[in-house]
């Protein structure tokens, strides 16, 4: 035991460490004193987390029994914290293979405690009663749970903190309808929680004695409907009273294209969750609390959580987004380099300007585009690719941006993902937009030696198909308005601020 008493920490493994929850608890479980290892696809994505250097990060996917097993190796509390929610038919299949192959490997590995985020699930009713969504959350569970590992399955309602999806919704479909048409769900009881909350229990559930093996439900001490919640955001950020009508007609299906109309939650991600607001989702216990004392005071109630959520994105401190993760079905490849590419198709579009401003000038410029700041050329165009995006199902342009002034690799920025960024000197942007083929954007910011600045800029596409082709060849006539406007306006914007 150390010397102030504390009890010594374990070796964590963490899943879903790019992901929303994951990305916070993995600051969480380090300053708890714990020796932290990420699975991830794509370990560069975590590289300019404030915590990457803490951890260890190795590649894998929890579809891969290979890469798994070696992540296990040494581990006493393994996390998991993935799910395929919003990729599409055939969802539950991988869920149920995943789960699976970790529990499969923990045992293997000798590893002393799975913890995993699940979802409150109503009583009484039976697994086909269920949206598909709580019924693979369900399973999930109980794959864990008959894995031979000691399981904890926590399970969570709606989480209320700056960035979630849930929060999203709310705080989307609060501030821009003051007369809401709604759907009957909204009358629906629900045991919302604070996300600080949840990562206490997740933290705490690393010290879970061996012999702890068992579900337990999680949630704030308010049990309240999803309107009144949402009246309670109105009066917390500030707005005025909401006038909320709720129909019968608008089923979840329905519910989902409308929410994904007015939020930046995406259809594909918004319909599981409001087909899972049909059910009440109440705590029917509260034992964890044994083993995971609540903190002076007690759990945060619903209007501390707001509030504190509303303040996190009014001062741009939002640490991880529901958007963190990949867009479900985008591409996930890297820029492709030239030798790997000879003889293949590659449209490129490329600009220059020199800038009379030096690099930093340009640099705060490129860093700072997209969101509420736009991209500086034909702002109608972006908007209407954005809507067209989003009516096929794609991220559109309202995810904006995590912090107003700061990027870092892995972030969702509009319809694009950091891919790779040197700070004061490339941004490069991969389209997660629906495309026939894969598509990239590359600024660079580079001193010319006089004092000013030259500003490159690289539009890259690779075409699936003949439809790839013809899509480009389309929409190339407008390049010049779109691209060569863009780079004439970033450089005069640099000049102007220098």
């Amino acid at each position: 035991m150390p010397p102030d008493g504390t009890q010594p920490g374990h070796h964590c493994l963490v899943t879903g460490a790019s992901g929303y929850i994951g990305g916070r608890l993995v600051p969480e479980l380090l300053d708890a004193g714990h020796r932290v290892r990420c699975l991830a696809r794509s370990p560069g994505t975590l590289r300019d987390h404030p915590w990457a250097h803490r951890a260890e990060v190795v590649r894998g996917d929890v579809t891969d029994a290979e890469s798994v097993a070696a992540a296990m190796r040494g581990i006493h509390t393994a996390y998991y914290l993935v799910h395929a929610l919003g990729t599409g038919a055939g969802f539950e299949r991988t869920d149920r293979t995943a789960a699976r192959i970790f529990g499969e490997q923990a045992r293997a590995a000798g590893v002393r405690r799975i913890v995993y985020l699940g979802a409150l699930t109503p009583t009484g009713i039976p697994d086909h009663g269920l949206s598909p969504h709580l019924r693979s959350r369900a399973e999930v569970g109980r794959i864990l749970l008959d894995s031979g590992v000691p399981t904890a399955v926590l399970r969570a309602a709606v989480i209320i903190g700056s960035g979630s999806a849930s929060f999203e919704i709310l705080r989307y479909l609060t501030e821009r309808l003051p007369v809401m048409v709604t759907p009957s769900w909204v009358r629906t009881r629900i045991q919302p929680i604070a996300v600080r909350d949840v990562l206490r229990h997740l933290v705490g559930s690393a010290r879970l004695p061996d012999d702890v093996h068992r579900t337990f439900d999680i949630g704030g001490p308010d049990v309240i409907t999803y309107l009144e919640m949402m009246r309670r955001y109105a009066a917390v950020a500030g707005l005025p009273h909401r006038l909320i009508v709720p129909v019968p007609v608008l089923t979840p299906r329905l519910s989902s294209y409308w929410i994904g109309l007015v939020t930046p939650v995406p259809h594909a991600i918004a319909r599981p969750l409001a087909e899972s607001l049909r059910h009440e989702v109440v705590c029917h216990e509260n034992d964890i609390a044994r083993y995971v004392p609540d903190p002076p005071g007690g759990p945060l109630d619903v209007d501390t959580a707001l509030s504190l959520a509303v303040e996190r994105v009014r001062d741009a401190r939002v640490a991880t987004r529901w958007s963190s993760a990949s867009f479900p079905g985008a591409p996930s490849d890297p820029l492709p380099t030239d030798p790997d590419w000879a003889g293949g198709s590659l449209y490129t579009d490329q600009r220059e300007q020199v800038v009379d401003a030096p690099p930093e000038a340009l640099w705060r410029v490129i860093e700072g585009i997209g969101g509420d700041t736009g991209w500086y050329s034909f702002p109608l165009a972006w908007a209407a690719r954005g809507w067209l995006d989003r009516l096929i199902g794609g991220a559109g342009l309202r995810r904006g941006r995590r912090d107003a002034e700061r990027l870092r690799i892995g972030d969702s920025l509009d319809f694009w993902r950091v891919e790779e960024i040197e700070p004061g000197r490339l941004l490069r942007l991969r389209a997660e937009m629906r495309l026939p083929g894969l598509a990239w954007l590359e600024m660079r910011a580079e001193p010319d030696g006089e004092g000013r600045s030259r500003y490159r800029q690289r539009a890259l596409f690779h075409p699936h198909g003949l439809l790839g082709h013809a899509y480009w060849w389309s929409v190339s006539p407008f390049h010049a308005l779109v691209f060569g406007g863009m780079a004439r306006n970033i450089a005069r914007t640099a000049a102007a601020r220098s």
